[in-house]
This record gives C-alpha cells, sequence and structure tokens, in this order.
C-alpha cells in the first residue's frame, strides 16, 4: 500500500480551467468494522503499528524506522483527498482499536483506482483485510463511475495475494515497484478487479453488510 497522500498524480494540463471532480469518502461499516478517515487519536497506535519491517518492506511509501513525527504527517495528508484519494483508518466497530490502514488512490487514466492496504503484525489471520478490502471495494464501484481497480503485492507476500484473490481480483503480471523502506526495487504481482466481474461477485455481501454514513 502506497503511505503518501501527498504524492498524488498530475489531474490536469497547466492552464487548464478544469478541477478534479469531488468524491465523498464515506464512513464505511461492515459486521466488524469501521473504516473512517485517519484522527489525530490514531496517531500513536500508527506510529506503534507500522514501525514494523514486517509491515514497511511490503508496501511501497512507507519508512522505516516510523515515528510519530511520521505518523502525525500520515494523518494530516490523508485529509486531503484531492483527484477523488480516499484514506481509511480501520477500526473495531465495537472498541475503535485501530488494525490498520487501507487506501483508494485515483489512476492516471481517470477511470480507475488503485488499492492499498496494511494491517497491523497483532491483528494478522483475522480476515480484516478481506473484510476491510471488500467494504472499499463494494464503495467503490457503486458510487464511482470506474472501469476497474487495481492492486499490487509483493510476490514474497502470499497472504495479501490470498486477500486479492478472495476479492475477486484477477491476477494480470509481475514488476518492480520501489520499496521506500529498503531503498530497492522489489518483485511485485498486479492483480485487477472489473465492473462486471464485481458484479458477479456482489453476493459476497450477504455476510459483511457495508453501510455508508
Amino acid at each position: 500500500m502506497r503511505h503518501d497522500p501527498d504524492s498524488e498524480p498530475d489531474c490536469c494540463p497547466v492552464g487548464s480551467l478544469e478541477r478534479p471532480p469531488a468524491f465523498d469518502c464515506p464512513v464505511l461499516l461492515t459486521e466488524t468494522l469501521v473504516l473512517r478517515a485517519p484522527h489525530a487519536e490514531d496517531i500513536d497506535a500508527i506510529a506503534i503499528l507500522a514501525d514494523n519491517p514486517a509491515i514497511a518492506t511490503m508496501v511501497s511509501r512507507i519508512p522505516h524506522p516510523y515515528g510519530r513525527a511520521d505518523a502525525e504527517t500520515f494523518v494530516r495528508t490523508s485529509a486531503k483527498r484531492g483527484n477523488g484519494n480516499c484514506v481509511y483508518a480501520i477500526t473495531d466497530a465495537e472498541t475503535g482499536q485501530l488494525f490498520g490502514c487501507c487506501s483508494l488512490e485515483t489512476g492516471n487514466d481517470g477511470r480507475s483506482l488503485e488499492l492499498g492496504y496494511w494491517i497491523g503484525e497483532p491483528f494478522w489471520r483475522r480476515g480484516i483485510a478481506t473484510q476491510a478490502v471488500h467494504a472499499l471495494v463494494d464503495m467503490a464501484f457503486r458510487t464511482r463511475e470506474i472501469d476497474h481497480i487495481d492492486a499490487r503485492c509483493r510476490v514474497i507476500n502470499p497472504a495479501s495475494r490470498r486477500v486479492l484473490q478472495k476479492s475477486g481480483f484477477q491476477f494480470q503480471g509481475s514488476g518492480m515497484i520501489n520499496i521506500l523502506s529498503i531503498n530497492a526495487s522489489a518483485a511485485v504481482e498486479w492483480f485487477r478487479l472489473d465492473r462486471k466481474t464485481w458484479i458477479s461477485l456482489i453476493g459476497w455481501s450477504k455476510d459483511n453488510k457495508l453501510a455508508a454514513l
């Protein structure tokens, strides 16, 4: 997952009077999760969970080590929803405990989104990432005129691959991306979920009801 909301693609030519479309990033509810904008109260939890090489080395833009100042910058910049980007804190619906973060970023073509997510290591293997991805995907296809959603995961991250596959994403190919925490490129797999496939899989929402506030 990318972790730098300030890094946004250019949307308009220089001198253009057009502005990027504004999109809501609604609070999303599932059976056990609330996905909402990161708050100042999340800073300490984000700093603790993200300061973990097992997290940072699996995503593209989380530095390591990761301190409180990094978390403060992340929370502040995530509020800038330019170009239709949405950043969410993944939290427990009952306790409000922070599990991780996820995001949707608008593709350069304006007809696609890129999905990213990370879950803190203490909360792995609970199905949290899959539940959050389903909520994001449903919201995106229901509220935006997009053709597909892309996602990437490192080839050495089978857990993330399983999340994408269980969510209907289909393998497209492999490539290399730069990983900030290791200051080097790493091999990744590229997955895509198109609208037609999503429509055929909407049944997943029976056990993962989505509501927008």
